[in-house]
């Protein structure tokens, strides 16, 4: 397996995970360190990717600011999403030119990865050949968008673990039009431990990538 690094930045505001991976994105360019992997959570905050369509935005700048709600436009491909608390967020800053063999197989791992992880908690998920992420039936558990520069990638997925599901109604989530969100919670029926969570998705992320991971929040290269 390769080695990798691992590293929990825990509740944090968009703007400071968005800056932190930026500047991880550079030194694996660099070749100053090795495939990184974030957990984290976000406060409530809407993402825009590169292809989003302004319809798809049903509330106004100004109750998503009285709701406490930040609005960003980003580099990822997709729609518009939601990111919250109860929601595990996961940015993988890996170099996919050599083994993952571009974009669209390492979009494939990605959901391949979250899927393994879900069936650890008895979850069968799986994906639809028409959209990116992961469902189960018909409601989207997990949403993917991710950018890709100089053959390395960053952003990345948010699973909803127990993510307060009603800030989905602000948006049209991934621009489909009448999809449901679900969570982990909502379909298992009881409470679901993140640090649970955070610990499997791991597990089957070093799996699918054949990645070793570091267990620590020390990085192996100073941000």
């Amino acid at each position: 397996m390769n080695p990798g690094q691992f590293l929990d930045l825990g509740l944090i505001h968009y703007k400071e995970g968005w800056e932190i991976q930026k500047d991880y994105h550079h030194k694996r360019v660099e070749g100053e360190i090795p495939e990184t992997l974030f957990f984290l959570e976000h406060y409530p905050v809407i993402t825009l990717g590169k292809s989003a369509d302004g319809k798809n935005l049903l509330a106004s700048r100004d109750r998503l600011e009285k709701q406490g709600v930040e609005i960003f436009s980003v580099e990822r491909g997709g729609d518009v999403t939601f990111h919250g608390p109860g929601q595990l967020v996961g940015y993988p800053i890996f170099e996919i030119k050599n083994g993952l063999g571009g974009v669209k197989p390492f979009v494939r791992k990605l959901e391949e990865a979250i899927i393994k992880g879900l069936q650890k908690f008895g979850i069968q998920a799986e994906t639809k050949p028409s959209y990116t992420g992961v469902w189960v039936e018909n409601q989207k558990i997990a949403s993917i968008g991710i950018a890709v520069k100089r053959w390395v990638s960053f952003h990345g997925f948010a699973l909803n673990v127990s993510t307060d599901l009603s800030f989905f109604d602000l948006i049209v989530p991934c621009g489909i039009s009448g999809v449901r969100m679900t969570s982990m919670e909502k379909i298992l029926g009881k409470p679901v431990e993140m640090a649970d969570v955070k610990k499997v998705i791991q597990h089957s992320f070093a799996d699918s990538f054949g990645i070793e991971f570091l267990n620590t929040n020390k990085p192996l290269c100073e941000a």
